[in-house]
């Protein structure tokens, strides 16, 4: 469909809306918008926000959201973060053309901007990622990482730009580029894994293909995270929850952490995040991040020189109710500081977006008081609205409503993803079992009957079986609140009962154990127990399947070290790479079939 600017013609635009006018350079058009602007339409392009599909005049309960009519015109904002997955690529892009209607029916007309935590993989949760839904589904960032090769992870951003811009989304909040040096830590699998060289490398190409040759009007913006680093968790706790708020450097490795950043400074990502995590015990200030003027300013300003966006983490200024538990505004550091004032520290720290939030109205107050001028306001209005220029969104905000269903989840971008989830299956030990013969009785767990019947006789009990294979998830201990219990933390050891399992059904049929290790977990008694130990980073049934019966290649190596035990874990040290004593695997390591 082609759908236009439904203000007026563009003759009449270009007389009330000169900034319209595109044979003029981004600047000037920048320009004439800003002098165009009143104090609360500028506070609008700050807030960054949650929103779900829903028609434009509903509130959302499940979210707690208002409605997008109360965002956009009340709240005069223009950038949001696409919440939960949707049955199709039409039912996205219609929502989204309906919002890009609202948005240009206002005074100015400024088209919205959408985001997106990944949606290409496996993974799960309202805080990080999305399942793939109508995507073409790939293995985890950390699968990425497993087969080493940028030609396919730059091929991978390009075919995520392709689905993404079908549907309206133009700003990705990945790549994460932070190093896994804490085995404990809960957002690791959407990260390339403990080395930094590899994470810079595989990182500079995620962004060539998400942003393209040149940045324009085809490209998906990249938000690289989580700036200066956020692996050196201290007992590696994760900073959405007050008991993480703490990242420590014992062995001295601050400037390690930056390493993959530089790298994606050269390859022209458009935008940063900084983590919520505060620095203890370095020359920093002891604040979260975002609210952090010696690193925001000091470093990524000044240092590098970085000119782009910078969007904070999400909730730093006012608490929030999820899933019905109150959880503290992320404000660690400044805990005593109203809302108002966080507001004024995160501007001062030198961001230019409010990751989370929805409340202009302190931002107003903040200049019409005095605390903050409204030419520190233009200087991120400046940046945030030649974004959007840059994007092409006002020239047309509108996408493709029947060719989004043809484009999102393509045949070949399908087969592309499924490839890739077959060469990211790494196999750590083998003792002769693979390959598996198709037509051997199979006893499964953790895979459809249905699914493994296609490669063989299924039979209800290991004894009846020539061959078993059980997949399991990487253990996690549960947590208090239902948000919590979504990023996997705590130890990385499996129950006795998991282990006294596998060891039964090992004593009577040959048995391949196959786990999701969204973080790296202790394998050291399942590889005494099994026949073969396969690792996988988001991978379906039929991938595994077609690998351990060799009608594919895991090409698979590992992005980390998988440690030996939890002491050994406990006594590293969560900035250092590679510092768990006697690994049971090393980087790098992964067997051919």
């Amino acid at each position: 469909m082609t759908d236009v600017m439904n203000q007026q013609d563009t003759a009449d635009a270009a007389v009330d809306r000169p900034w319209l006018d595109a044979s003029l350079s981004v600047d000037e058009r920048v320009q004439l918008l800003l002098d165009a602007m009143t104090v609360e339409e500028k506070a609008g392009l700050f807030f960054h926000t949650m929103i779900a599909i829903a028609d434009v005049d509903e509130a959302n309960p499940a979210f707690g959201l208002p409605s997008a009519r109360e965002f956009v015109e009340g709240r005069k904002m223009s950038h949001f973060n696409l919440l939960g997955a949707a049955p199709t690529a039409r039912e996205i892009a219609v929502w989204q053309n309906e919002l890009q209607r609202l948005a240009a029916s206002t005074r100015l007309g400024i088209p919205v901007t959408l985001s997106t935590d990944p949606r290409h993989s496996f993974s799960d949760n309202p805080g990080a990622a999305i399942m793939a839904g109508p995507f073409s589904q790939w293995p985890e960032t950390l699968g990425l990482a497993a087969i080493r090769d940028e030609e396919l992870v730059e091929r991978f951003g390009d075919i995520a730009r392709q689905e993404y811009t079908a549907v309206g989304l133009r700003v990705a909040l990945h790549p994460q580029v932070d190093l896994a040096t804490e085995p404990r830590w809960a957002r690791q699998t959407a990260t390339f894994g403990e080395d930094a060289e590899l994470a810079g490398r595989l990182g500079a190409a995620y962004i060539r293909g998400f942003q393209g040759e040149s940045f324009g009007v085809g490209s998906v913006s990249t938000m690289t995270k989580h700036f200066p680093g956020g692996g050196p968790q201290k007992d590696g706790e994760d900073p959405h929850f007050a008991y993480g708020r703490e990242q420590v450097y014992p062995g001295g490795q601050f400037e390690l952490h930056m390493k993959p950043f530089e790298a994606a400074f050269e390859a022209g990502t458009r935008q940063i995040m900084p983590y919520y995590g505060m620095p203890v015990g370095t020359e920093y200030e002891e604040v979260g991040f975002g609210f952090n003027k010696s690193v925001i300013t000091g470093l990524l300003r000044e240092r590098y020189g970085f000119d782009g966006l910078v969007c904070t983490d999400w909730g730093l200024i006012t608490d929030a109710e999820i899933f019905g538990d109150h959880h503290p505004a992320r404000a660690w550091g400044v805990e005593e500081l109203s809302p108002k004032e966080r507001v004024a520290k995160v501007l001062d720290a030198g961001a230019d977006q409010f990751g989370g939030e929805a409340c202009p109205e302190l931002l107003i107050e903040l200049v019409v008081d005095g605390t903050v001028s409204e030419a520190r306001l233009d200087a991120s209005a400046r940046r945030i609205l030649r974004e959007k220029f840059e994007l092409g969104l006002f020239e047309n905000p509108f996408v493709d409503e029947d060719a989004a269903d043809a484009i999102v989840g393509r045949a070949d971008f399908r087969a592309a993803g499924d490839a890739a989830q077959r060469a990211s299956l790494t196999v750590l030990t083998n003792d002769g079992v693979l390959p598996v013969a198709r037509g051997r009785k199979l006893y499964v767990e953790g895979i459809a009957p249905e699914v493994a019947a296609s490669y063989g006789e299924v039979v209800a009990t290991p004894a009846e079986a020539d061959v078993a294979v059980l997949r399991l998830q990487a253990p996690y201990e549960e947590r208090a609140t239902a948000f919590e219990n979504f990023f996997h933390a705590g130890s990385l050891a499996f129950g006795e009962d998991v282990i006294d399992h596998v060891r039964s059904v090992a004593a009577a049929v040959p048995t391949i154990v196959d786990v999701l290790v969204d973080r790296p977990a202790i394998l050291t008694e399942i590889v005494d127990a099994a026949a073969s130990v396969t690792v996988n980073w988001g991978a379906s049934a039929e991938a595994l399947l077609d690998v351990l019966t060799g009608a594919a290649a895991p090409k698979g190596r590992l992005p980390f070290d998988l440690p030996r035990s939890m002491a050994a874990v406990e006594a590293s040290k969560p900035d250092v790479p590679f510092d768990t004593a006697d690994p049971l695997f090393r980087f790098g390591h992964g067997l051919d079939l």
